[in-house]
């Protein structure tokens, strides 16, 4: 690739997710590197099925991920029948692109497979009672997501991320049967893209990248700079023009704005998780 069209190529992605005022200085970039940045929430699928393989093949880029001391502490569902579809969009706010999609990939902290491990060798895993290793098993479900992500992309197909199962675990658990030590994290929602979503613009590199220590920048002036880019952002979505400091205080000012999931430690506990 020419150089100047990778330069430019580059500048572009970075001004569509920081904002033209807030492109961070020249560095290394390539074509997965422009895959990245170029990620977008879809939420808007056609009702083309998926070509034969696609669940394997994502599942193989998320099992190529990362995971802590190989102990794998993660599974996945494909879920493609409408009715639990259906149900799941429910749950997450009544999303209704989640029916419409031909796939819902729902990775799960899942510490029942090594206690079924320790049954079979006669030896109880004391480990597993304790909050690090449902901390654990919650990482590598969420860096196995994010392997899919970028798999799914790079193979032409839009996602979307369904946080919102939270919402309820213990219904989720129930339909998916989902045995104890078992927890849906994370929804995928994959298909075929109706109408590609628009890349968002984050916060200014300056406001989450600390150099050998943590270090407190001008975060009044980032968060303004930011409020305006993002507030510009939704008015061209055809959306009210707020920014990120109404959105944190709307979604973290009240427990109500947690839609049920304050109550996580307790449900995760009816599921088989001890937490100690």
């Amino acid at each position: 690739m020419d150089a100047t069209n990778t330069s430019d190529g580059r500048r572009a992605a970075l001004a569509a997710r920081y904002g033209a005022d807030a492109v961070p200085p020249a560095g290394p970039w390539n074509a997965t590197l422009d895959l990245l940045a170029a990620h977008r929430s879809v939420r808007a699928f056609t009702d083309e099925p998926l070509a034969a393989g696609t669940v394997e093949t994502l599942v193989a880029a998320a099992q190529s991920a990362a995971t802590s001391s190989n102990m794998q502490l993660w599974s996945v569902i494909a879920v493609t029948n409408p009715a639990t579809k259906a149900l799941l969009g429910e749950v997450a706010h009544h999303q209704k692109h989640v029916p419409q999609a031909p796939l819902v990939l729902v990775f799960l902290a899942d510490l029942s497979r090594a206690a079924r491990l320790g049954a079979a060798e006669s030896m109880r895993l004391e480990g597993l009672d304790y909050l690090e290793s449902f901390v654990v098993a919650a990482m590598d479900a969420a860096i196995a997501a994010q392997n899919a992500v970028v798999a799914a992309e790079s193979l032409g197909l839009g996602t979307v991320y369904l946080g919102a199962i939270r919402n309820d675990p213990a219904q989720v658990a129930a339909a998916l049967k989902l045995p104890a030590g078992a927890m849906a994290v994370v929804g995928l929602v994959v298909g075929h893209i109706a109408q590609p979503g628009t890349v968002k613009p984050r916060l200014a590199q300056a406001a989450v990248l600390h150099r050998e220590t943590y270090q407190v920048p001008d975060e009044a002036k980032l968060r303004a700079d930011y409020d305006r880019t993002l507030a510009a952002f939704w008015e061209g979505q055809g959306r009210p023009a707020t920014g990120w400091t109404q959105a944190v205080k709307e979604r973290l000012g009240s427990v109500a704005g947690m839609h049920g999931r304050h109550r996580l430690r307790e449900i995760l506990q009816t599921l088989g998780f001890p937490l100690r």
